[in-house]
Protein backbone atom coordinates (compact mmCIF):
# COMPACT_ATOMS: atom_id res chain seq x y z
CA UNK A 1 0.00 0.00 0.00
CA UNK A 2 1.07 3.31 -0.74
CA UNK A 3 2.04 5.96 1.61
CA UNK A 4 -0.33 8.86 1.22
CA UNK A 5 0.83 11.93 -0.61
CA UNK A 6 2.42 14.94 1.36
CA UNK A 7 -0.31 17.60 1.54
CA UNK A 8 1.18 20.77 -1.01
CA UNK A 9 2.41 23.57 1.32
CA UNK A 10 0.25 26.80 -0.58
CA UNK A 11 2.14 30.04 -0.46
CA UNK A 12 1.09 33.61 -0.66
CA UNK A 13 3.06 36.54 -2.36
CA UNK A 14 2.51 39.81 -1.16
CA UNK A 15 4.90 43.03 -2.68
CA UNK A 16 4.93 46.80 -1.74
CA UNK A 17 6.38 49.92 -2.85
CA UNK A 18 6.10 53.03 -1.33
CA UNK A 19 5.46 56.07 -3.66
CA UNK A 20 9.19 57.56 -4.20
CA UNK A 21 10.15 53.80 -5.43
CA UNK A 22 7.90 53.57 -7.89
CA UNK A 23 9.90 53.82 -11.54
CA UNK A 24 12.70 53.07 -9.86
CA UNK A 25 14.70 49.56 -10.84
CA UNK A 26 15.99 46.85 -8.23
CA UNK A 27 12.58 46.02 -6.18
CA UNK A 28 9.69 47.43 -7.96
CA UNK A 29 6.64 45.34 -7.87
CA UNK A 30 7.49 43.41 -10.97
CA UNK A 31 10.81 42.26 -9.69
CA UNK A 32 9.51 41.71 -6.21
CA UNK A 33 7.06 39.56 -7.91
CA UNK A 34 9.32 37.45 -9.74
CA UNK A 35 11.99 36.92 -6.82
CA UNK A 36 8.88 35.30 -5.06
CA UNK A 37 7.44 33.06 -7.81
CA UNK A 38 11.24 31.98 -8.33
CA UNK A 39 11.49 31.16 -4.23
CA UNK A 40 8.36 29.29 -4.12
CA UNK A 41 8.76 26.98 -7.16
CA UNK A 42 12.47 26.14 -5.19
CA UNK A 43 10.69 24.96 -2.63
CA UNK A 44 7.56 23.29 -4.07
CA UNK A 45 4.93 25.38 -2.98
CA UNK A 46 1.86 26.24 -4.96
CA UNK A 47 1.18 30.41 -4.85
CA UNK A 48 -1.94 30.96 -4.37
CA UNK A 49 -2.72 34.27 -4.51
CA UNK A 50 -0.95 37.52 -4.23
CA UNK A 51 -1.31 40.76 -3.29
CA UNK A 52 0.67 44.03 -3.64
CA UNK A 53 0.78 47.42 -2.28
CA UNK A 54 1.96 50.95 -3.07
CA UNK A 55 2.31 52.59 0.74
CA UNK A 56 4.75 52.75 3.79
CA UNK A 57 5.91 49.87 5.11
CA UNK A 58 4.82 50.90 8.87
CA UNK A 59 1.37 50.92 7.58
CA UNK A 60 0.08 48.03 8.96
CA UNK A 61 -3.63 48.48 7.48
CA UNK A 62 -2.59 48.47 4.02
CA UNK A 63 -5.10 46.68 2.04
CA UNK A 64 -3.10 44.08 0.13
CA UNK A 65 -0.76 43.06 3.47
CA UNK A 66 -4.12 42.58 5.43
CA UNK A 67 -6.08 40.60 2.35
CA UNK A 68 -2.75 38.41 2.34
CA UNK A 69 -2.88 37.69 5.71
CA UNK A 70 -6.48 36.95 5.77
CA UNK A 71 -5.76 34.41 2.42
CA UNK A 72 -2.76 32.98 4.67
CA UNK A 73 -4.98 31.90 7.14
CA UNK A 74 -7.86 30.23 5.69
CA UNK A 75 -5.41 28.17 4.09
CA UNK A 76 -2.44 27.74 6.27
CA UNK A 77 -0.55 29.58 3.40
CA UNK A 78 2.99 30.32 3.98
CA UNK A 79 3.71 34.49 3.47
CA UNK A 80 6.39 35.53 1.03
CA UNK A 81 8.13 38.32 0.04
CA UNK A 82 11.64 39.22 -1.85
CA UNK A 83 12.51 40.88 1.60
CA UNK A 84 10.89 41.05 5.45
CA UNK A 85 10.33 44.65 4.99
CA UNK A 86 8.26 44.44 2.30
CA UNK A 87 6.03 42.70 4.65
CA UNK A 88 6.11 45.34 7.35
CA UNK A 89 8.73 48.21 8.96
CA UNK A 90 7.58 46.91 12.31
CA UNK A 91 9.62 44.80 14.51
CA UNK A 92 6.78 44.06 17.08
CA UNK A 93 4.07 43.66 13.93
CA UNK A 94 6.90 40.57 12.66
CA UNK A 95 6.91 38.98 16.08
CA UNK A 96 3.56 39.25 16.36
CA UNK A 97 2.88 37.43 13.25
CA UNK A 98 4.59 35.02 14.50
CA UNK A 99 3.08 34.70 17.64
CA UNK A 100 0.03 34.24 15.80
CA UNK A 101 1.59 31.08 13.72
CA UNK A 102 1.69 32.58 10.26
CA UNK A 103 4.93 31.66 9.15
CA UNK A 104 6.55 34.09 6.83
CA UNK A 105 9.43 33.70 4.44
CA UNK A 106 11.60 36.25 2.19
CA UNK A 107 13.27 35.22 -0.83
CA UNK A 108 16.84 37.02 0.14
CA UNK A 109 17.00 34.65 3.28
CA UNK A 110 15.88 31.55 1.74
CA UNK A 111 17.60 29.32 4.61
CA UNK A 112 15.74 30.93 7.23
CA UNK A 113 13.20 28.95 9.19
CA UNK A 114 10.28 30.47 12.00
CA UNK A 115 12.96 30.48 14.60
CA UNK A 116 15.09 32.21 12.77
CA UNK A 117 12.70 35.09 11.54
CA UNK A 118 12.33 35.14 15.33
CA UNK A 119 15.83 36.20 16.29
CA UNK A 120 15.78 38.32 13.38
CA UNK A 121 12.69 40.10 14.90
CA UNK A 122 14.15 40.66 17.98
CA UNK A 123 16.97 41.92 16.76
CA UNK A 124 15.47 44.32 14.23
CA UNK A 125 13.66 45.37 17.05
CA UNK A 126 16.82 45.98 19.13
CA UNK A 127 18.35 48.18 16.06
CA UNK A 128 15.61 50.04 15.38
CA UNK A 129 15.75 51.46 18.92
CA UNK A 130 19.46 52.43 18.83
CA UNK A 131 19.18 53.80 15.45
CA UNK A 132 16.53 56.36 17.14
CA UNK A 133 18.50 56.82 20.00
CA UNK A 134 21.36 57.48 17.51
CA UNK A 135 19.57 59.93 15.03
CA UNK A 136 18.09 61.77 17.98
CA UNK A 137 21.65 62.18 19.17
CA UNK A 138 23.34 63.17 15.78
CA UNK A 139 20.22 65.85 14.87
CA UNK A 140 20.74 67.93 18.21
CA UNK A 141 24.55 67.98 17.54
CA UNK A 142 23.70 68.97 14.38
CA UNK A 143 21.20 71.84 15.80
CA UNK A 144 23.94 72.80 18.51
CA UNK A 145 26.70 73.26 16.13
CA UNK A 146 24.27 75.61 14.13
CA UNK A 147 23.91 78.18 16.78
CA UNK A 148 27.73 77.98 17.40
CA UNK A 149 29.20 78.30 14.22
CA UNK A 150 25.88 81.19 13.50
CA UNK A 151 24.72 79.52 10.54
CA UNK A 152 26.21 79.99 7.28
CA UNK A 153 28.92 82.85 6.65
CA UNK A 154 29.03 81.92 2.75
CA UNK A 155 31.97 80.17 2.81
CA UNK A 156 30.94 76.95 2.66
CA UNK A 157 27.38 75.11 3.08
CA UNK A 158 26.55 73.98 6.28
CA UNK A 159 25.64 70.13 6.90
CA UNK A 160 21.90 70.34 7.68
CA UNK A 161 19.81 67.65 9.18
CA UNK A 162 18.98 66.35 5.60
CA UNK A 163 22.35 65.12 5.48
CA UNK A 164 22.65 63.34 8.67
CA UNK A 165 19.64 61.97 8.33
CA UNK A 166 20.64 60.52 4.72
CA UNK A 167 24.02 59.07 6.43
CA UNK A 168 22.03 57.39 9.16
CA UNK A 169 20.08 56.06 6.56
CA UNK A 170 22.42 54.48 4.89
CA UNK A 171 24.08 52.94 8.34
CA UNK A 172 20.81 51.45 8.95
CA UNK A 173 20.83 49.50 5.64
CA UNK A 174 23.87 48.49 6.33
CA UNK A 175 23.45 47.41 9.79
CA UNK A 176 20.24 45.24 8.80
CA UNK A 177 21.94 42.89 5.70
CA UNK A 178 24.87 42.46 8.57
CA UNK A 179 21.81 41.48 11.06
CA UNK A 180 20.78 38.91 8.02
CA UNK A 181 23.71 37.59 7.02
CA UNK A 182 24.57 36.69 10.59
CA UNK A 183 21.57 34.57 10.69
CA UNK A 184 22.88 33.00 7.39
CA UNK A 185 26.03 32.12 8.97
CA UNK A 186 24.65 31.23 12.07
CA UNK A 187 22.43 28.08 10.60
CA UNK A 188 25.58 27.01 8.40
CA UNK A 189 27.35 26.30 11.45
CA UNK A 190 24.77 25.20 13.51
CA UNK A 191 24.06 22.39 10.02
CA UNK A 192 27.67 21.61 10.66
CA UNK A 193 29.59 23.82 7.86
CA UNK A 194 32.42 24.78 9.39
CA UNK A 195 35.33 26.67 7.23
CA UNK A 196 35.19 30.36 5.44
CA UNK A 197 35.61 28.54 2.18
CA UNK A 198 33.14 25.76 3.25
CA UNK A 199 30.50 28.43 4.14
CA UNK A 200 31.03 30.77 0.80
CA UNK A 201 30.26 27.80 -1.22
CA UNK A 202 27.48 26.67 0.69
CA UNK A 203 26.34 30.60 0.40
CA UNK A 204 26.64 30.64 -3.33
CA UNK A 205 24.70 27.24 -3.56
CA UNK A 206 21.50 28.89 -1.86
CA UNK A 207 21.64 32.32 -3.99
CA UNK A 208 22.37 34.68 -0.46
CA UNK A 209 23.15 37.92 -1.57
CA UNK A 210 26.68 39.32 -0.68
CA UNK A 211 26.42 42.61 1.44
CA UNK A 212 27.16 44.75 -1.70
CA UNK A 213 24.09 42.51 -3.49
CA UNK A 214 26.32 41.18 -6.59
CA UNK A 215 29.29 38.91 -7.30
CA UNK A 216 30.13 35.51 -5.53
CA UNK A 217 30.57 34.42 -2.13
CA UNK A 218 34.37 34.50 -1.17
CA UNK A 219 36.22 33.10 1.87
CA UNK A 220 37.07 36.51 2.14
CA UNK A 221 33.76 37.72 1.93
CA UNK A 222 32.81 35.83 4.63
CA UNK A 223 35.53 36.63 6.87
CA UNK A 224 34.48 40.33 7.04
CA UNK A 225 30.78 39.56 7.93
CA UNK A 226 32.30 37.59 10.92
CA UNK A 227 34.58 39.81 11.82
CA UNK A 228 31.93 42.78 11.77
CA UNK A 229 29.14 40.96 13.69
CA UNK A 230 31.66 40.03 16.42
CA UNK A 231 30.20 36.19 15.88
CA UNK A 232 33.72 34.67 15.34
Amino acid sequence: MRPAAAAPRYAVGLYRVSTAEQGQSGLGLEAQAASVRTFAASQGWSLVAEYSDIASGKDDRRPGFQAALTRCRQLGAVLVAARLDRITRRAHTLSQLLEDGVSIRAADMPGADDLMMRVYAAMAQKERELIAERTRAALAAAKARGRMLGGDRGYRQAAGPDAVAAALARREAAERAAHRLVLEVERLRAEGVEGQAAMARALNERGVPTPQGRGAWTHTTVARVIARSGCA
